[in-house]
């Protein structure tokens, strides 16, 4: 994963992966076939282990309202370079040649953060903590927002660092959600 975000994957060869990781390029090209598999199978091992921490946070005893703005918190990169971002932005630049496979492999990421986001808003709205908004439609709306503000702290697009985004986000979720 680090390498990646330091290269991209135009930048990674396999012999110079495998020079890192003490493996043989052949090694590798066995394992993962392409550069592309070797991508989605990073991003598929590095959301696993986001996909454990969202969980985590999501079932801490805590209002929708401060279990929404850690998954805000969790969901928004560090800053420019994040490396789990530049998986994704990887991932998306490649994904109108993936094949259909790929793409599944892809949506299914996507869905987990979905529909946990789902579940959060629909529960807030059910105990009166958020507006009774359709919690899949507004779900597809922050997430677009999250990643329009996301790629472009990933970039490091000047005014956009990922205090300001938090701040816009925040604002909009006070807007269109709370009470």
């Amino acid at each position: 994963m680090a390498t990646i975000a330091e290269h991209g994957l135009d930048g990674l060869t396999m012999a110079g992966l495998g020079r890192e990781v003490g493996m043989s390029s052949g090694h590798l090209l066995y394992y993962f076939r392409t550069k592309d598999e070797l991508l989605l199978r990073t991003l598929e091992w590095s959301e696993g282990r986001l996909g454990a921490e969202r969980s985590a946070l999501l079932s801490r005893p805590a209002t929708a309202a401060e279990r929404l703005e850690a998954y805000v918190d969790l969901y928004v990169p560090d800053g420019p370079r994040d490396p789990h971002w530049t998986l994704w932005l990887e991932v998306w630049n490649r994904s109108q040649s993936a094949d259909d496979d790929a793409r599944a492999r892809q949506a299914a990421i996507e869905g987990a953060w979905h529909r946990d986001l789902v579940a959060l808003l629909a529960e807030g709205v059910s105990r009166g903590e958020f507006r009774a908004v359709d919690p899949d439609r507004y779900a597809a709306r922050l997430r677009a927002l999250l990643d329009g503000f996301s790629v472009h702290v990933a970039v490091g697009i000047p005014g956009t660092g990922r205090d300001q985004v938090l701040a816009h986000v925040r604002e909009f979720i006070a807007d269109s959600l709370l009470p």
